[in-house]
């Protein structure tokens, strides 16, 4: 008997406190700011980089070996020289058809033959 008057005030005890407890509020979308909208809108456009169109491997004139990745537009390509696992080294020309240059080395041409010049070396022939 003492169980049940026991059981009684503890249940009567935990409907008291959760009774105690308000409504949950409810935020809806339109009363929460967003500041990711607000941030997405003031951000500048963003300009992807170029895509790779080809990845050559040439042999030079001297017998050394260049690898060489171009990219769309015709402004930009990467050297990999003597070995395709070189550290690369970016080449890029103001505007399309001109010479790749960095560094002292200069890329002209895309094709099946380039000009090619590393630093302390001439300009050679190299061929695809």
């Amino acid at each position: 008997m003492q169980n049940r008057a026991l059981f009684r005030s503890a249940s009567i005890a935990a409907v008291l406190l959760l009774s105690a407890c308000g409504q949950p509020e409810t935020i809806t979308a339109d009363e929460a700011p967003d500041d990711m909208k607000a941030a997405l809108n003031a951000a500048k456009p963003v300009e992807l980089p170029p895509a790779m169109t080809a990845s050559k491997s040439y042999r030079c004139k001297d017998n050394s070996l260049v690898f060489v990745d171009f990219f769309a537009g015709d402004k930009q390509a990467i050297i990999h020289p003597g070995k395709k696992d070189a550290t690369p080294i970016t080449l890029k020309a103001d505007e399309a058809g001109q010479p790749l240059t960095a560094d002292g080395y200069t890329v002209k041409g895309s094709g099946a033959t380039i000009q090619y010049a590393a630093p302390g070396k001439a300009e050679q022939s190299c061929k695809a």
